[in-house]
């Protein structure tokens, strides 16, 4: 099918106004980069479970549950990486548009892609959060042993190994992890976007 045989139906579908009527929130997508093990999930959940006692709507998109479902299909060649953000970026969107709270957890290493899943979602949307926690404290908490192989060379391309990150030039929030609760950094990533998760009217 060419791309001319494709008809949306955006202008008959509820308006995102409706939407975010409807939930009594604003959608946004709350970008968590960062090294592997520097604790993008942890504070993710950490901020589901806080912003679901406000009775507000929102949803986690983690590295390992998208490549389980939506990209199984993607390998990790240069290529591939980008494919994957630039779904993850358009689910993203979708959610947002809806009005859902997207929490988004994926080490997106170079500003290149992070800036297209900026353009993807759209900058008033967008919240980047830095997890600045350092190389030493990730490997130390390196549960699944992937830093080790990597620098055994068992794993190719490993962010902060054998692939570098580029550090985000202007984040909503940068964050170091080390030695502090996740309570509190969860409070500090709230706070960095509460006015835009709640409704002008209010």
């Amino acid at each position: 099918m060419s791309a001319s045989n494709i008809h949306p139906i955006f202008e008959r579908m509820e308006s995102r106004h409706d939407k975010e009527q409807q939930l009594r929130q604003r959608g946004i997508t709350v970008w968590f980069t960062g090294l592997s093990g520097s604790g993008k999930s942890t504070i993710a959940i950490a901020l589901e479970r806080r912003l679901t006692e406000r009775g507000l709507f929102c949803r986690i998109l983690d590295g390992d549950n998208i490549r389980f479902g939506i990209n199984r299909d993607l390998g990790f060649s240069e290529a591939d990486r980008t494919e994957n953000i630039r779904r993850i970026a358009e689910v993203s969107k979708l959610f947002t548009q809806t009005g859902i709270i997207t929490l988004a957890a994926f080490v997106s290493p170079t500003n290149a892609l992070r800036a297209m899943a900026r353009e993807i979602i759209g900058a008033e949307d967008f919240a980047e959060i830095y997890v600045a926690t350092p190389l030493e404290e990730c490997e130390r908490r390196d549960v699944k042993g992937l830093y080790q192989k990597a620098r055994r060379g068992e794993i190719r391309d490993f962010t902060g190994i054998s692939a570098p990150f580029e550090a985000p030039e202007n984040p909503t929030l940068r964050i170091d992890t080390t030695n502090r609760p996740v309570e509190e950094v969860t409070d500090e990533v709230l706070a960095a976007i509460i006015e835009r998760i709640t409704p002008k009217n209010e």
